[in-house]
């Protein structure tokens, strides 16, 4: 359910109202009997959430069957009174969009000064991002198409940068409120870089107990006008849906199953529920169109097979062997493996077949850096370690795990590939469209 607010209050410090507006009626009942103690809701925030020791230790208070979020900004508690069960997420994320909208206009200061110069502004911004306690839109771009009036601004805050102005009317009931109109541009083009994170747990005897890919689509257009963007993956779902429109099986070729999928405002749900291509009016300039996850069928980048082995009280042989997976024309940049040794460690003698590597003794590893990592290649890291010895009874040494840091260019670990990316756009203009991958190290770890 959405935030549905009764009403939101602006409190100084000392608890006193700033300004209020109250959107619902339905707090009455739950606060007679308050109302009889104490007046009114502020008080009821002033006696019981204020003037406590529990203030600031949870942003979310219930007090006579009723609900109150609130948060600090600068000298500024924003109150959220809510009567029935709520989505505490959207309200506090309401909030943090208010205070920037208000930032928009206040030149970027908001505090009490800051309210107390702009009573008229405020009222006004509020009947519009909130209706009968429902949010509605707090783009400031929007909004400053209809509501031109300035706010008093701080004389330390910066000047507006000017803009032109779009379309009022087409941008409040078109739904494209993150693009104007009237861009342009020389060369048009779009570049997208698919950009993945490999966590990796891995036994020392090379069976796999956790892994998945976290990833994201990251693009930056500089077009022309208002185009359309197609762009297709290839996705089970969508293959599917693709097969079942044109009537005939799919091309072999990988296909992935992609979970936990987010998308950028801009993106057509309705069109992607429907044909499963992600349609969209892209926002001028960077942004990230979708974040996934991927659990099964994942593409190692590296296999490492460790070899530790404790020689007595004085001695350790360390030997790790470390081979890129992925292929044989592509390359790792900036390899790091971290190999964990004893904290009583004297002395290091360490060979590497490529890279550099030395004993780092405030990481407790020897750190092995390889700056460019050939596919379908094998390095490896010989060591011996020489340990002070001690009188005290050796405690038994609780091995970490080899910690991998890596970068590969071209390559996804999920085998996510673009099969198209489409501009259309009235005018016909042509484009040039740019292609990345990257694949990177997120918790990459082998247990030894």
């Amino acid at each position: 359910m959405p935030v549905a607010a009764s009403a939101i209050y602006f409190l100084n410090l000392r608890g006193d109202v700033l300004i209020n507006r109250l959107y619902r009626d339905d707090v009455g009942s739950a606060f007679y009997a308050l109302y009889l103690l104490m007046g009114n809701m502020v008080d009821a925030f002033r006696l019981h959430i204020m003037q406590t020791k529990e203030l600031g230790t949870c942003p979310v208070r219930q007090v006579s069957g009723c609900s109150f979020f609130y948060m600090r900004i600068s000298n500024v508690y924003i109150v959220i009174v809510v009567s029935s069960n709520a989505n505490v997420a959207c309200a506090f994320k309401f909030v943090v969009e208010a205070v920037n909208l208000f930032k928009s206009y206040f030149g970027g200061s908001f505090d009490e000064d800051a309210i107390r110069n702009n009573f008229v502004l405020i009222y006004e911004l509020l009947d519009e991002i909130m209706d009968f306690g429902y949010p509605q839109n707090l783009s400031p771009e929007i909004l400053k198409l209809y509501i031109t009036q300035e706010g008093v601004r701080s004389p330390f805050s910066s000047k507006p940068t000017d803009r032109p102005v779009p379309n009022a009317t087409l941008q409040v009931t078109g739904a494209v409120g993150w693009r104007r109109e009237g861009l342009a541009y020389k060369k048009n083009e779009v570049f997208l870089d698919i950009v993945e994170s490999v966590n990796l747990l891995m036994s020392s005897k090379g069976s796999v107990l956790r892994c998945d890919v976290t990833g994201k689509i990251l693009m930056k257009c500089f077009l022309s006008g208002m185009p359309d963007l197609k762009l297709g993956l290839n996705d089970k779902i969508g293959l599917e849906k693709e097969s079942e429109i044109k009537s005939r099986p799919t091309k072999s070729g990988k296909t992935i199953e992609l979970d936990d999928v987010t998308f950028h405002q801009c993106v057509n749900l309705t069109r992607f529920n429907s044909e499963k291509t992600v349609s969209f009016v892209p926002p001028d300039g960077e942004f990230e169109l979708m974040k996934y996850r991927i659990t099964e069928g994942v593409n190692l980048p590296f296999r490492v097979l460790p070899t530790i082995k404790e020689l007595g009280r004085t001695r350790m042989e360390v030997n790790v062997k470390v081979k890129s997976v992925f292929g044989a024309k592509m390359f790792a940049l900036g390899a790091v493996i971290k190999v964990p040794v004893p904290k009583q460690t004297a002395k290091t003698s360490v060979q590497v077949t490529s890279g550099r590597a030395k004993y780092n003794a405030s990481m407790d590893c020897l750190m092995w850096k390889i700056r460019k990592f050939p596919g379908q290649t094998e390095s490896t890291l010989s060591a011996e370690v020489e340990l002070i010895s001690t009188i005290a009874e050796k405690k038994s040494w609780t091995r970490p795990p080899i910690q991998l840091e890596f970068q590969v260019p071209m390559f996804t670990a999920s085998g996510l590939r673009v099969r198209f990316l489409k501009v259309w756009e009235k005018s016909g203009y042509n484009t040039v469209e740019w292609v990345r991958y990257i694949t990177k190290a997120g918790s990459y770890e082998i247990r030894c």
